[in-house]
């Protein structure tokens, strides 16, 4: 896959490529990336890319012609590129989203700053208007590498498929709690089944505590996945158990409040 990344400060997102398990992937061959400057495409000598919004209002927009060109010099318009712009008003960034992603050809990012981009720069070049998260950032740069750094790690070759298969989000259940060496630190043990060399064992205690700090964290995300029906008969029982004795637990405490 490539990444073709457009942006007013290409230093920021270079670094990235350059670095880690991304590094590797580009040295590999399985990741390509080009990072493209857009104030090249400025048509003044101060190479000025920005310009007040029509209709009054604080800030300033990214100029359609400066961004075009970008756009026009990488094809962007070829249906074998996938234009996303990241933007506090897209859809929401999920992990089925980013697998969605990952089997593309080519995704050409457009990195926002100011208070966003002409309209018509969406209406005529952008596939998807991505939010990564239901906050306001100043760097488009550092949307875009969340958006990178999800997707291309799901591209065969990268990360092994082993390791991408209990990750959260990917059966809708969190991660469970991962521990190393040494055994105890601090006067704090790791859990005995873990050094158990059961492996039954394990992977129930896993799976338990992976719907326990789901339960705990992101209920909405049990709810999804019971009504989708994409848990195990095993996994419906723990939350049934877990629902029924934090029910207990509560009634409990409320009795006791009660006297």
């Amino acid at each position: 896959m490539k990444f073709t990344v457009l942006t007013l400060f290409p230093e920021i997102v270079r670094v990235y490529f350059e670095s880690s398990i991304m590094a590797r992937a580009v040295q590999k061959g399985i990741v390509a990336y080009d990072l493209v400057n857009i104030r090249d495409f400025a048509l003044d000598k101060h190479r000025t890319c920005d310009d007040s919004p029509y209709g009054g209002g604080a800030g300033q927009l990214m100029l359609p012609e400066v961004l075009g060109a970008a756009l026009e010099s990488v094809k962007a318009y070829k249906k074998e590129k996938r234009v996303i712009y990241v933007t506090p008003s897209g859809k929401p960034f999920t992990q089925k989203v980013a697998a969605k992603l990952s089997k593309e050809e080519e995704l050409v990012i457009i990195c926002g700053r100011y208070e966003g981009i002409d309209q018509r720069i969406i209406d005529r070049y952008v596939d998807d208007e991505i939010c990564i998260g239901d906050y306001v950032m100043s760097s488009g740069e550092v949307a875009a590498e969340v958006v990178v750094d999800t997707v291309y790690r799901l591209i065969d070759g990268v990360i092994s498929s082993e390791s991408l298969a209990e990750e959260s989000f990917s059966d809708l259940l969190l991660e469970y709690p991962q521990y190393t060496r040494p055994p105890v630190y601090k006067g704090m043990e790791v859990p005995e089944v873990l050094i158990s060399g059961n492996h039954e064992k394990v992977r129930k205690w896993r799976l338990k505590k992976r719907i326990q700090k789901t339960f705990l964290n992101r209920p909405d995300l049990i709810a999804e996945a019971r009504m989708n029906g994409t848990l195990t008969l095993e996994a419906e029982k723990m939350i049934e158990d877990l629902t029924e004795a934090v029910f207990v637990k509560h009634s409990a405490k409320k009795c006791k409040k009660n006297l």
